[in-house]
């Protein structure tokens, strides 16, 4: 046989000049082709993944210039359909002011703006935060706003054997003004329903002191099934927050007009977590619990590090979800390794929460919240949250008054009392 390299150096130049241009030129169609084929895939699962995550939202609008923020240039021009925007859904907002100006910014982005076919129903007593409600003026629709001034209610035969003032901070009353807000809002729920001839199809009901730290997803409405946090059920279910379809949310809702048919089931001595449960069980509601990113803030105290039946205080830093945890901004007194021991000690159906995998970070609660606590609450909820705190703490009369009057005019149905009167009460001012 021919030895090859000899072979190789009889042909002339011109055909090996030839052979490495072709060779070079199916090099460079082979790297094209390539480069194309990993484009198209990286750009086919980007498609796939913008079409599944959840959707970003735009900055929270000024409260008082009316103006959007101006997006951030990376955000996409728009977002994937919600399953849920052609339902309609009432969110009902209950209870006092308090620190909302650190939960409702949040409330408004992460619940009210991620269903644009929703609307906003807000039952709360007036007192010295209530102007800090002028946030909501922010929410894509206002369907009715009652703020009342709290008076007693007088305690039926039924409702004093049916609870029990135990580990309620204002006793037999303190639930009743409570049920009384929940139900309150169902009741101006169907008013708004009746005159406008529609039925809802969800029922959203969150507390006002519920500070968000992701989006409410699609995949907690499921038909038939009234849905509630784990955790903190204190012997029944948690009752800070539920969404359901119309029917079960009525039963859920009903929190004052049950009461008669628990006492006839021969149920007595029912705190409010242990009634909500009775509600659902006596009027057949399926119900079931899934982990949801929220907490309720507090300024309450609390033992630490807590017993047995003790109240655990989670950072609102946590990497959660929470799921209706007590909750406040705090440098962490206790995380990782250290949150095990103290909350595998806490009775499961009390006010534990789950901790596991470094979700839980834990504050020592017993004295008032830290100094620097604002720049720790900034640095956690973000840009827009954060400035949204600052402008409700540089309010001033005439801002405040302004921006209720224009509060009222987007409100189909509003009840309570003059923006000056709102206003005055927190702001002290004439």
């Amino acid at each position: 046989m021919k030895n090859p390299a000899k072979i190789l150096t009889q042909f002339p130049k011109r055909a090996l000049d030839l052979d490495w241009r072709i060779l070079t030129l199916i090099l460079i169609s082979v790297t094209f082709l390539t480069y194309v084929s990993l484009s198209s895939s990286s750009s086919s699962a980007s498609s796939a993944a913008a079409f599944v995550s959840f959707p970003s939202f735009p900055p929270l609008k000024s409260i008082f210039s009316g103006h959007a923020a101006e997006a951030p240039s990376n955000r996409p021009e728009s977002r994937p359909a919600n399953p849920l925007n052609g339902s309609r859904i009432a969110v009902c907002l209950v209870g006092g002011a308090r620190r909302f100006e650190l939960t409702g910014p949040s409330i408004l982005e992460r619940v009210l703006r991620v269903y644009e076919n929703s609307d906003l129903f807000l039952h709360s007593p007036l007192d010295t935060n209530s102007y800090k409600f002028l946030l909501l003026n922010d929410a894509p629709k206002i369907a009715a706003v009652k703020i009342f001034k709290p008076i007693p209610i007088p305690e039926t035969e039924s409702q004093v054997r049916v609870l029990t003032a135990q580990n309620s901070p204002n006793g037999i009353q303190g639930l009743l003004q409570y049920f009384n807000l929940v139900e309150g809002c169902l009741t101006m729920i169907k008013a708004y329903q009746e005159k406008n001839n529609f039925t809802y199809d969800w029922i959203i009901r969150t507390r006002v002191d519920g500070y968000w730290s992701e989006p409410l997803g699609p995949e907690n409405f499921v038909p038939g099934r009234y849905l509630v946090p784990p955790g903190s059920s204190y012997g029944g279910l948690n009752d800070r927050f539920g969404v359901g379809d119309y029917n079960t949310s009525v039963v859920a809702l009903s929190r004052l007009s049950l009461i008669p048919q628990l006492d006839s089931a021969g149920l007595t001595q029912l705190n409010s977590e242990t009634a909500f449960k009775a509600q659902l069980t006596t009027q057949g509601v399926v119900f079931a619990a899934k982990r949801l990113p929220f907490c309720i803030v507090t300024d309450r105290k609390y033992d630490f590090p807590p017993a047995r039946f003790g109240v655990p205080v989670a950072a609102i830093s946590s990497m959660g979800p929470l799921s209706g945890a007590k909750c406040r901004p705090c440098r962490p007194a206790c995380s990782e390794t250290c949150v095990g021991p103290i909350m595998s000690g806490l009775n499961k159906g009390w006010s534990w929460t789950e901790w596991r995998n470094d979700t839980l970070d834990l504050c020592d609660a017993r004295g008032a919240w830290e100094s620097g606590w604002e720049e720790l609450f900034d640095d956690v909820a973000g840009e827009n949250l954060a400035a949204a705190r600052k402008r409700i703490r540089a309010l001033d009369m005439g801002r405040c008054v302004d921006g209720f009057e224009e509060m009222k005019k987007k409100t189909a149905q509003w009840d309570g009392p003059t923006s000056a009167e709102i206003c005055r009460l927190g702001l002290k001012t004439v």
